[in-house]
């Protein structure tokens, strides 16, 4: 992993690219800037996240694991279908940012879905030779399955868009569907999977891993319906939905005990700094699955879907605080990020603003409840985005500096 070093410098380019578009979106809520159109820096930033940042981050994760674990990888093929999705992913950004959704942005997309199922095909080959005995493999396996299924969302709505024929609640349900199998299918299982990896040697306990994954993988598609609840579900699929919700606190439950089980070892494998940085990535998984279960309670479901800023607050714990925090961490905590003083700070800086981006959404999203305008909140999430974007650009710094004669 440590000889992808210009994989690891795009990545960080890719995320400080990320935090500028949303600097300048959180500065057009709150001011004038008439050379951007908002919606299409809407689609510009979630796609190029999920393509430019994560994704990219997790194939050349992924493939490290391969090269790690395996012999005869097929290192040219991996490098290239890393290059094609980025490649697509600049375009979308480009694309988006020019027309929105047109023939240009929807080439690019075609090609990053085409691309993704090539490497999932070759990800899962790889994936199959694995020991038995990696605790990791089922994880990378149903992650790379989640990434597949995730893009039949994205072709109901391709489908729509080129028949004309539009209906809300599916619209809505195809964008949930491909949001929930991306966020909770291939990110966070792959996250796992890559975890699973690092913490192989500290011989965890296997039964506690082999029931988390089970409980995680048993809930994954029917916990798709916690994005639909708006959506007046028969009795027996939502009984279903809160079943899936409680199960995967279960899992979660296993994990952690898991953990506690190797914490020695955790703490010889990891600094300090990292330990924290992944029990906040921790806590904020639990208050992710609190939340789901919480919110199949009609109330509560009701008051969660209506209010963007709780919507844009979850997407962000997930999406920020949970994959793009755990990335960063590992990243760090396993030298592939040089971990030196000033990337250590930069590190810290970003998480402090995803943690502070958390707490004002939250504050507004509450005092929506009540039609409470807070005061000065969207000033105050445009400076916390000049806070991510700081620390993302001060992280490429200094693996810039620290790598320059690589």
């Amino acid at each position: 992993m440590r000889q992808s070093s210009w994989w690891v410098r795009i990545s960080l380019i890719n995320l400080g690219l990320v935090a500028m578009l949303g600097s300048i979106m959180r500065y057009k809520i709150g001011f004038e800037l008439p050379f951007f159109e908002q919606k299409f820096l809407q689609e510009a930033h979630s796609h190029f996240a999920f393509t430019g940042w994560i994704s990219h981050t997790l194939y050349f994760l992924l493939y490290g694991i391969f090269k790690e674990n395996l012999p005869d990888v097929r290192d040219n093929v991996y490098r290239k279908l890393i290059l094609i999705n980025l490649l697509s992913a600049y375009g979308m950004l480009v694309s988006f940012l020019v027309q929105g959704y047109g023939p240009v942005s929807l080439f690019f997309s075609t090609i990053s879905m085409i691309n993704g199922y090539v490497f999932a095909g070759f990800a899962l080959r790889d994936t199959a030779r694995l020991p038995s005995t990696h605790l990791g493999k089922n994880w990378i396996t149903v992650s790379l399955w989640f990434s597949i299924l995730s893009t039949v969302g994205t072709m109901v709505l391709s489908w729509m868009m080129s028949t004309h024929h539009f209906d809300k609640d599916v619209y809505l349900g195809s964008i949930y569907f491909y949001l929930h199998f991306q966020y909770n299918g291939w990110f966070i299982f792959a996250c796992f999977g890559i975890f699973m990896d690092r913490i192989k040697t500290l011989h965890p306990p296997v039964p506690e891993a082999k029931r988390s994954f089970l409980l995680f993988a048993l809930a994954g598609i029917p916990a798709y319906f916690l994005s639909t609840l708006w959506a007046h579900l028969p009795v027996w699929l939502y009984a279903l939905v809160v079943v899936a919700a409680i199960i995967q606190v279960a899992g979660w439950y296993y994990f952690v005990r898991m953990l506690i089980k190797v914490k020695t070892g955790l703490s010889q494998t990891f600094e300090r700094t990292v330990l924290v940085l992944f029990v906040i990535v921790g806590l904020a998984l639990s208050l992710k699955l609190i939340l789901q279960l919480g919110s199949t309670i009609p109330i509560v479901s009701k008051l969660a879907f209506g209010f963007r800023p709780i919507v844009i607050a979850y997407l962000h714990l997930v999406l920020l605080l949970i994959v793009t925090g755990f990335l960063l961490t590992f990243l760090f905590g396993t030298g592939i990020i040089r971990p030196t003083r000033q990337a250590r700070f930069a590190l810290v800086l970003f998480i402090g603003g995803v943690i502070l981006n958390e707490l004002v959404l939250a504050i507004q999203g509450i005092g929506a409840f009540s039609y409470t305008v807070i005061p000065y909140a969207n000033e105050a999430l445009f400076g916390i985005a000049l806070i991510l974007l700081s620390g993302a650009v001060l992280l490429l710094l200094s693996q810039w500096k620290q790598r320059t004669g690589d």
